[in-house]
């Protein structure tokens, strides 16, 4: 039986194209950014900010360095935060209606620039002030200093969570880390974006349809 939730953020919850910040940078005359960065594998440097390893400042000097273009701050924010689309409302009512009959949590790999980005936009879209509202409690990559599909990362929210592993289920759009939470012992289930599944599909009045709940 399932008794708790985590849901991952970018792709589950809060729409996202990868493809738009790539754009974006190429745009700003970085034309090799698609080998720093992509959603499977990243180099160092991004990382680095999802693990808080570095401050935003020191990201934005680091992107100069290795792009050889000196941008803005204020151009590298905007591009960066291209990838963030819409988090429809539907989808807020789903998170609070759950919270209703499960422990619900939040594991994000994030940094504190898109943190920043859509918690402004939750406030002026939603009136929500944090995602915090929507859930027992959030863990962000680059506040707990672990990020998936690391086992850490998980074990560090089992552990502070006081969750059974046998009972809970982890909800993510990312192969890689639906393996990571296996391994850490987590009931799974693969937000297939490609088949255009949302959460729509698998929550009915904010209980976990049955064949969901079967595991």
């Amino acid at each position: 039986m399932i008794k708790n939730i985590i849901f991952d953020l970018g792709g589950v919850i809060l729409n996202i194209d990868y493809n738009k910040t790539s754009e974006e940078f190429k745009r700003l005359g970085i034309k090799n950014f698609d080998e720093l960065y992509s959603q499977v594998r990243q180099s160092g440097l991004f990382d680095n900010l999802e693990k808080g390893l570095i401050s935003e400042g020191e990201f934005r000097n680091e992107l100069r360095r290795l792009s050889g273009v000196n941008l803005s701050d204020k151009a590298i924010d905007k591009a960066w935060n291209a990838m963030l689309l819409d988090l429809p409302a539907g989808r807020i009512e789903i998170l609070l209606e759950a919270k209703k009959h499960y422990r619900t949590f939040l594991l994000s790999n994030t940094n504190i620039i898109h943190l920043k980005a859509y918690t402004s936009e939750l406030k002026r879209v939603h009136k929500i002030d944090s995602l915090g509202a929507l859930f027992e409690k959030e863990f962000f990559s680059h506040y707990i200093r672990r990020r998936k599909p690391d086992y850490e990362a998980f074990e560090y929210v089992i552990k502070e969570t006081g969750i059974n592993p046998a009972e809970t289920l982890f909800i993510d759009d990312s192969p890689q880390h639906i393996e990571g939470a296996k391994r850490a012992g987590l009931l799974t289930f693969f937000m297939d974006r490609s088949k255009g599944l949302t959460l729509d599909d698998i929550f009915e009045n904010g209980k976990l349809i049955k064949h969901i709940s079967d595991g």
